[in-house]
């Protein structure tokens, strides 16, 4: 078999593999749409759960949805983007350096219910923050660093070296070099880690479980220190813990959940499309 042959029948493998992923993720999407759609009301967006959860609206934990993704952010993001920064930047190329990215490649593979384990314990018990969004956040974070980390390094690595060489050789110190040339140039990929990192903690259900996730609780939080709903957790209640629940009700959660997810995806797009045209290699 000639080489040419040999390529198309690989390239027709691939677009087979690709159809046969795509097909099925379409038709859960489209089920989604379809049985959630009618259950999506201004009173099912911003009015507070009821009559144990079988009306009313879901506000409550959209906003706690919101508030998490949000303090995730807080404390991943910029120390995730700052240990990349090192590991590509600083770091030597030693058995430490390559130590601590296998540490990060495994604890990126460790399930989501160890996470909310490991924050129960040091978060809610040890340190004394009781469920909490500031616990669910700390907890979301570290589960999310590892993504975060090993996109950015990414990200930085595939900048050219000659970037680098030109701007030293033209006195900009090393700081100057990677806040002004290298980092620029290597936002879109961090971007994309970033948005692949908070997509995950936004629809995570175990770690806020242990940490954070309320029940039902009609009320918005008032600080950090307050348990609050959220759309994974709440989705997860009334599939399987309230008898009677509408399933209309259940598929409108889980399309409000796929928008704000889609949404932060969408988002991150177009920012990444508008720095990516700003790149001049």
């Amino acid at each position: 078999m000639s080489r040419f042959a040999i390529q198309r029948l690989g390239i027709g493998f691939l677009v087979l593999v690709t159809i046969a992923v795509i097909i099925p993720i379409i038709a859960v999407i489209g089920v989604i749409v379809v049985q959630g759609l009618p259950a999506i009301t201004a009173e099912f967006l911003f009015m507070a759960p009821r009559d144990g959860m079988r009306a009313g609206g879901i506000w409550p934990a959209i906003v706690g949805t919101f508030w998490l993704t949000i303090g995730t952010a807080i404390f991943s993001v910029p120390l995730g983007v700052a240990i990349a920064i090192y590991l590509s930047e600083y770091a030597r190329d030693n058995k430490f350096t390559r130590m601590i990215r296998l540490a990060i490649i495994n604890l990126a593979g460790i399930p989501s219910v160890v996470y909310g384990l490991f924050g129960l314990g040091l978060f809610v018990l040890a340190l004394g923050f009781g469920s909490s969004i500031l616990a669910g956040s700390l907890t979301l974070s570290i589960m999310t660093l590892p993504v975060i980390i090993s996109t950015a390094e990414e990200a930085l690595r595939s900048v050219p070296q000659s970037f680098r060489t030109v701007s030293i050789s033209l006195g900009g110190t090393k700081w100057q070099t990677i806040r002004k040339v290298v980092l620029p140039n290597a936002l879109p990929g961090i971007i994309t880690g970033v948005i692949l990192g908070l997509e995950r903690a936004a629809g995570e259900t175990a770690p806020i479980l242990f940490t954070v996730a309320a029940f039902y609780l009609p009320t918005l939080p008032s600080s950090i220190f307050d348990k609050t709903m959220a759309l994974p957790y709440h989705l997860f209640v009334i599939s399987t813990q309230v008898p009677g629940m509408p399933l209309q009700l259940q598929f409108g959660t889980a399309l409000v959940l796929l928008v704000f997810v889609l949404s932060m995806t969408l988002i991150a797009t177009i920012i990444r499309s508008y720095y990516r045209r700003k790149r001049v290699w």
